[in-house]
Formats: structure tokens, C-alpha cells, sequence
């Protein structure tokens, strides 16, 4: 009976695709295999295999699979489960998932060539069509399908290809390039297998060339100790050089060859080195252990420093000493420098590290590794790493689960990492321990209303005190007209005094570039992105203005182009002019900045912290990168420079990140020798938020949000979902817009809001339109999508808005 084939492609398009296997390939396919599938007339893609079955009845016009690439499945089953999942909650095709899930070097490149067999011999004769292209076609070089289409002259060439890969006198497997390539080292062995008197008699025939005859020895010896001799550790061994070997392998007694190795070497695993849980940790821990035996989630509501990473560890430990796995997730790959250093000082190689940062070859590595090696336990990485291939998945750890980092914002799938992972545990029967010093809101209410166990640690390591909040108000300052710099002097002084007792200071304001925007003394110009409704932002280091919605840079111009006066002048500021004036008023300081500018090379992240680690840094200024869990010995004083722009920001919980980035960044003071100081600047110092940071007083605050989220239908009494229309015209964006609304609110009336215009209406010269609905959490998600889907039909079978692109982002941060 004919096999069939239902796949993913890595495309947005809804559904799957059928295709047949050719008997050749029925016992190398399975589910999760990777497959080259023909899609259109000229496209060919790699697929997954879904699902694998056998019809009553023979299926026409199906197109078979042209290849596979791998004798075993690269996806796993409860992958492809968790995919759909992903694909589901989060309104989005499987095939963005794919895209999502898999190392770009998995997912081979689209563009199709064609390449000649030259070792090809045919014993049959080649029609005239197929001599035409077969002729045309290269051993070395790839022609495309629209090239050969061209040369030949034939309007249709795939039947003609396809003949001649048939018949094996053409590849198509490598117009697929397949980018992931193992890293390898030049290794040596015997050419064959010889008998000790045929090494000796070797041996006495090399006694005229002694070099060479030193060489072979001491390869003998490396050999009987290890199964792979490197050509450079041979080559040191016998101090002599490549030429050498070179005769050797000419005279065929030894052989050269490539031996494939790890991109990453972590060293020897050693549990023993873990610290020790003081009292409180070992409290919390058993707590932890108590309560994962009847709930499947749980929160570890830690203080800042108190120590939650070596509970983490002793919990890792106690995982994978039965056999199981652990995905342990950070929010910012600029955390995952440290905690590297830490975990792989206990786990050694049973330690893999995930994230965008590392190259394609290096996560396709990670990534077959877990498929098919039993020695990772330890997963550390950023929320990609929820896709990996886990086979026993025993624990997640969500560290910093309150950050907004965790959600994948474009493209799709805009996932929340933290979310999705809980549901990944639960498919696996795997617990999960959200780990915060500032819980969300949605993740504290769950363990208040039961559904997760709770576990409180109040005290920071070795007793040390939380850092005293000193609150400035930098308006009255400036009445008094003592605020020569956006440094408050009383920020400088405690500053100045850090600086004297070789302690270190960082500075935090959530704004990079230099200024916020130009703007013309004489007629208030403001230079704004001609491709997004946004003023440009002044990097003075650049010598540009850069859009941060689209990335568009413009030159700075001499001169106001509305009134050709030369009277521009910077307004606000952000991270790089905070180093330039506090270079100016501490000259001899080494200074560090750490945002988005400063960290796009792989390695910068680790150099900046490492530097500022060994003291050879004393002030860092940063973004909120510098809030997230870094764990520095020697910093006492910490500025956050303007806490009103956290909390004058249009969003529901534009109080609650304010509250979390001032509590984590405040954590960084003071965490190991003695109680650190914040200086916190404000032009209201009465803000209630800003009391509840100073009080540390995460239980007021938590009562005073859920009361307004209960009265305006917020999370987590409600599930957000957001329907973003865009286009190029803002009028048929306005109708479509207003079209869907109406339509949605016939079936779901007030928890349909809108349409309403972002504070950003366009961005990259397409106007957008925000539809939010608010839907009950107890209503069914499924009869919510659906309803959604049949409108969205409707209104996308209409001539007129054939061009409106629409997304939908669910549980938007």
C-alpha cells in the first residue's frame, strides 16, 4: 500500500501538506524526519514529517518526496506536540513555529540548483529534452531552475529534472544548501592495519630517514594510549614538522583524516564543588522539594541576593542525578556569562548553553547533541531553548520569570517563554520553579489562589541588609537651580565617595543613544524617521540619528531645514551621553556602558561584565540589561537617573515594570560585603510607586494593582489578545480595521475594544490599527479562536483589503 506523508514547510501557511514517499525512502522516513519536498512549480523545501499513513485509497496529483537528509528523525514526537501547541495558543501557523524552533543551519536554504552527476553512466538512452538540460548542467557549479528553463528553452524544465535525478545523472539534494557543517581537527592513523612484525620491519626500513622513524614511534605510543591522535599533538610530541608526516602519509603507512569534535568543551563534571545551602536557602529548598509533591509549579519569591542561583543548583543536582533532565532559562543572554561560569564549574560537558548569540553551526551542534548524545543534562539558555530536543525533561527553572524579555515579540510566534514552558513541563511530567526577587502579577496571584506553591526567602546571603532607597527630587533641584547636570549632587557625592574606597558605582537609565531628539531653538523642528511616525534618537558617537522602531539612519544635519538656522540642540538623554558627562566630572574613572550599541558582538556581553567583574571597570552605566540578575561583589552605590520616564509610559503595567526595574536594579547594591545605597531621582518623590520601592513593599503594591487589573478587566482576571492590522494605506487599514470590530463585537460585544492607534501609528511605512479583546479566563479558547478565524475570513475575502497584513499577539507585555 502506498505510504503517504502529511508536512510541515517552513512557511506562514495554514495546515499541512501531503506528499508520497517512494518505496526507496519508506524505511528511512518517520515522523520528525527532515525531507526535500518540491512546493510550487520551482520551489523546493525542507520539510518536517508530521504525520505518516496509509489511505483506503490511492490519493491523486500528490507529489512525491524527492529526498531525505537524515536516517533518523531530527524532530522529536512530543516536539511536533508542543509545536502544535505553540501553533494554537498563540494564534499562528505551524510553519512559523518550524522557522521559530529550528537552528537556521537546520533549516536548509529554498533556492534551487541543480548539479550534474559526473560519474554518471546510463543504461538507457536519454530522451532529447533531457540531453538538452543534462548537457547544460555543471559537477562544480549549481544552475537554477530559471536558468536552465532559460538555456533550454523549455517553459517547464522540474519534469525533466526530476527525470534526470531519477535516473541518477543530476543531484538536487545540494541545490538545497546545507549549511551546518561539523567542526572538525586533522587527525592521524595507520593506513591499514598492520601486524607487530610488519611495524617493526616498517621501522627498519625508516632507519636511514630518522625523523621520520621518530615520528612513526612516537605515534605508536600516542595510539596505545587513545583512539584519536591529533596531527598538531603529534606533531609537538615528535617536534618535528608537517613536511615529515607528509612523507609518511606519501609512502603509505600512515593516513590523514578529519575527526569531528565539539564546539564547546565546559571540562570535567564536578558536583562536589557546589556550595553549601546556608539556613534559610536549605529552609527554602525543602520547602521547594515539599511542595513539587503536590503542585507541578512553584515560586521562589527570593529577595535580591539571597541566593536562589546555588538553590537552583542543588535542585539541578538532585534532577540529574536520576537520569533526567534540566532547562534552565534566563531572560538576557547578558546573564548567561555568569551563570556559565558557575554551572560549569559543577556540571562540566553535562552543561549545554543556548541563544542567538552563538552561530549556526554551534546551536545545530546543541541541538544534535540532545537528540543524540545521553551526556547533556544541563540546558542553560534564553527562551529559544523551549524548542530543544528534550527527551527527559525532569525540571525547568524560569529565572527572573517576571521579565518581559521572555516574549518573542517579531516575528512569529510571539510566544512567552515562561508560559510555554510551563505547558512543555506538563507534557513531559516535568515540574517548573519560577524564580523571582519581583514576581508578575499573573505568576504571584496563581500561588495566592493555589495553583502554584509558594516558597517566601526574606533574607539576602549572610544577613546582609537590603540597600537603603535615598529618594531625589531633582524638580526641586532644579527650582533651586542646582542640577548643573542630570547628575543630582547628591548622586555625585555619594558617587564620588564609592569611588574613593575603590568600591564601584553603576548608573542605570533605560533610554540608549545620546540624546532623545533634536530639536531647532528657532521653530521647534523636530527630525523624525520618514519611514515611522517617531522622532529619531541622536547617537552622538555614530554622528547619526537612528530610528529605533525600523533601524533607518539619517546624517545629522549643519543646519534646521524648516528655517536654515543653526540652532539645533539636543532634548533628554540616554546612556551614551550619561558616559560622556560622567567622564567630564570623573576624568580619571574607567568607565563602561552596557546597551544595545555596545553589546552586538558575540563576545562583548562577557567582556564588559568580566572587566567590571575583575574591577578593571569601576563604573558601569547601562540599560536594563543591568538589572537582570548580575551578581557583583564590590558595587555600593547604585543611580537610577530618571525613574519618572519608567512610570509615564502608556500601558497597563507600565507601574509594574517600573516597580520591578527599580527593586532588580536596586539589587545590585551592596549584595555580598556590606549594605549598598540607591539613589533614586524623581520630580515625584511622592509617587506611590516610587514609596513602595523605597519600602520594599511588593505586598502593597501587588494589592493596590490587582484591584485597578480587577476593575478595568485586566490580567489576571482577564487574557488579553491583540489583533495588529497593517498596511500602506492608512484609509483602507482605518475600514478593515473598523470592518473587524464590528464584525468581532456581533459575536463577543464589550470585550471587543477598538480599533485604536498605537502611540507608534506607523512603523516602516505601514500604517497599523490595535483591535484588543478582553476575554474571560474561564471562557474556551478554542470557540474564542474560531470565532476570531470565521471573521477574519470574512473580511480577508474582500477585494478591497487583499493587502491588510494582520497578526495576532495573545497575552501581549
Amino acid at each position: 500500500m502506498k505510504l503517504y506523508a502529511d508536512v510541515v514547510l517552513p512557511l506562514p501557511l495554514a495546515g499541512l501538506y501531503t506528499y508520497s514517499i517512494p518505496t526507496e525512502f519508506q524505511n528511512t522516513i518517520s515522523e520528525g524526519s527532515r525531507v526535500i519536498v518540491q512546493f510550487g512549480k520551482k520551489k523546493f523545501y525542507t520539510a518536517i514529517v508530521v504525520k505518516l499513513y496509509q489511505p483506503k485509497e490511492l490519493l491523486s496529483s500528490i507529489k512525491d518526496v524527492l529526498s531525505t537528509l537524515e536516517d533518523y528523525p531530527i524532530v522529536t514526537r512530543s516536539q511536533l506536540d508542543f509545536w502544535e501547541w505553540v501553533s494554537f495558543y498563540y494564534m499562528c501557523s505551524l510553519g512559523e513555529v518550524y522557522r521559530a524552533a529550528l537552528p537556521s543551519a537546520l533549516k536548509l536554504e529554498s533556492e534551487t540548483y541543480v548539479f550534474l552527476n559526473s560519474s554518471f553512466e546510463g543504461e538507457e538512452p536519454l530522451s532529447e529534452k533531457e540531453k538538452n538540460v543534462f548537457y547544460l548542467l555543471s559537477s562544480s557549479k549549481g544552475s537554477s531552475i530559471s536558468e536552465l528553463e532559460k538555456q533550454a528553452k523549455l517553459s517547464n524544465v522540474i519534469p525533466v529534472v526530476k527525470s534526470l535525478v531519477d535516473k541518477g545523472a543530476a543531484f538536487i539534494n545540494e541545490n538545497i544548501e546545507n549549511s551546518y557543517s561539523a567542526k572538525t581537527l586533522s587527525a592521524v592513523r595507520l593506513a591499514r592495519s598492520y601486524s607487530d612484525e610488519e611495524l617493526n620491519a616498517i621501522l627498519d626500513d625508516l632507519s636511514r630517514a630518522k625523523k621520520q622513524q621518530h615520528l612513526l614511534t612516537v605515534f605508536l605510543y600516542i595510539s596505545e594510549n587513545t583512539d584519536v591522535v591529533k596531527k598538531k599533538q603529534l606533531l609537538e610530541k615528535a617536534e618535528t614538522s608537517s613536511s615529515v608526516l607528509a612523507e609518511l602519509v606519501k609512502k603509505d603507512i600512515l593516513h590523514l583524516y578529519d575527526y569531528e569534535i565539539s564546539r564547546f568543551d565546559y571540562g570535567e563534571t564536578n558536583i562536589d564543588s557546589a556550595h553549601e545551602l546556608n539556613e534559610y536557602q536549605q529552609e527554602a529548598y525543602n520547602k521547594i522539594q515539599k511542595s513539587f509533591e503536590t503542585k507541578d509549579v512553584t515560586l521562589l519569591y527570593g529577595v535580591t541576593s539571597s541566593g536562589k542561583t546555588e538553590i537552583y543548583i542543588q535542585l539541578i543536582k538532585e534532577i540529574i542525578s536520576t537520569g533526567k533532565q534540566v532547562l534552565y532559562l534566563l531572560p538576557e543572554i547578558a546573564l548567561t556569562a555568569q551563570i556559565t561560569n558557575r554551572l560549569k564549574s559543577v556540571f562540566g560537558n553535562k552543561l549545554a548553553v543556548y541563544h542567538s548569540k552563538f552561530n549556526d553551526n554551534e546551536r545545530a551542534e546543541t541541538w544534535n547533541k540532545l537528540l543524540l548524545d545521553d551526556s547533556v543534562q544541563v540546558i542553560l539558555g534564553a527562551r529559544s531553548a523551549v524548542f530543544l530536543p528534550f527527551r527527559n525533561l525532569g525540571l525547568v527553572i524560569v529565572d527572573e520569570e517576571h521579565e518581559s524579555s521572555y516574549k518573542q515579540q517579531d516575528p512569529a510566534p510571539r510566544y512567552n517563554a515562561r508560559n510555554a514552558s510551563i505547558v512543555l513541563a506538563g507534557m513531559q511530567s516535568a515540574k517548573v520553579l519560577l524564580g523571582t526577587a519581583t514576581p508578575s502579577i499573573e505568576t504571584y496571584y496563581n500561588a495566592q489562589e493555589g495553583r502554584y506553591g509558594l516558597v517566601e526567602l526574606t533574607k539576602r546571603y549572610e544577613n546582609i541588609e537590603l540597600p537603603q532607597v535615598e529618594v531625589v527630587n531633582i524638580k526641586e533641584l532644579r527650582r533651586k537651580k542646582q542640577m548643573k547636570t542630570f547628575l543630582s549632587p547628591p548622586l555625585i557625592q555619594k558617587v564620588e565617595t564609592a569611588l574613593s574606597k575603590k568600591e564601584q558605582v553603576i548608573l542605570f537609565q533605560n533610554r540608549r543613544g545620546f540624546s532623545s531628539m533634536l530639536e531647532c531653538k528657532t521653530c521647534s523642528w523636530v527630525p523624525r524617521c520618514l519611514h515611522c511616525d517617531v522622532s529619531l534618537t541622536y547617537h552622538k558617537g555614530q554622528r547619526m540619528m537612528v530610528c529605533h522602531y525600523c533601524g533607518a539612519t539619517y546624517s545629522v544635519p549643519s543646519e534646521c531645514p524648516e528655517c536654515q538656522t543653526p540652532t539645533l540642540d539636543t532634548l533628554g538623554y540616554g546612556t551614551e551621553r550619561v558616559e560622556e558627562e560622567v567622564l567630564e566630572i570623573f576624568p580619571d574613572v574607567s568607565v563602561a556602558r552596557m546597551d544595545l550599541d555596545t553589546t552586538r558582538g558575540k563576545k562583548a556581553y562577557e567582556n564588559i561584565i568580566s572587566k567590571f567583574e575583575d574591577g578593571e571597570t569601576e563604573l558601569l552605566i547601562g540599560t536594563q540589561m543591568v538589572t537582570k540578575g548580575l551578581d557583583f561583589d564590590n558595587v555600593s552605590v547604585v543611580g537610577v537617573l530618571n525613574a519618572d520616564n519608567l512610570l509615564n509610559y502608556p500601558d497597563f503595567r507600565a507601574y509594574e515594570k517600573a516597580y520591578q526595574l527599580m527593586t532588580q536594579v536596586s539589587g545590585r547594591a551592596g549584595r555580598k560585603n556590606k549594605r549598598g545605597l540607591v539613589v533614586l531621582q524623581t520630580s515625584h518623590p511622592s509617587h506611590a510607586i516610587i514609596n513602595f520601592v523605597k519600602r520594599n513593599d511588593y505586598a502593597s503594591f501587588y494589592k493596590m494593582q490587582l484591584e485597578e487589573r480587577h476593575l478595568f478587566r485586566y490580567p489576571p482576571y482577564y487574557r488579553l489578545i491583540n489583533i495588529v492590522l497593517r498596511s500602506r494605506d492608512e484609509r483602507q487599514v482605518e475600514a478593515a480595521a473598523l470592518r473587524f470590530t464590528q464584525s468581532l463585537k456581533q459575536s463577543l460585544g464589550d470585550r471587543v475594544l477598538g480599533p485604536g492607534k498605537p502611540p507608534v501609528s506607523r512603523v516602516q511605512s505601514l500604517y497599523i490599527r490595535n483591535i484588543l479583546l478582553k476575554i474571560e479566563n474561564n471562557a474556551s479558547i478554542r470557540k474564542v479562536r474560531e470565532t476570531i478565524e470565521y471573521y477574519q475570513n470574512l473580511i480577508s475575502s474582500d477585494p478591497a483589503f487583499k493587502s491588510i497584513l494582520l497578526y495576532y499577539d495573545v497575552d501581549p507585555v
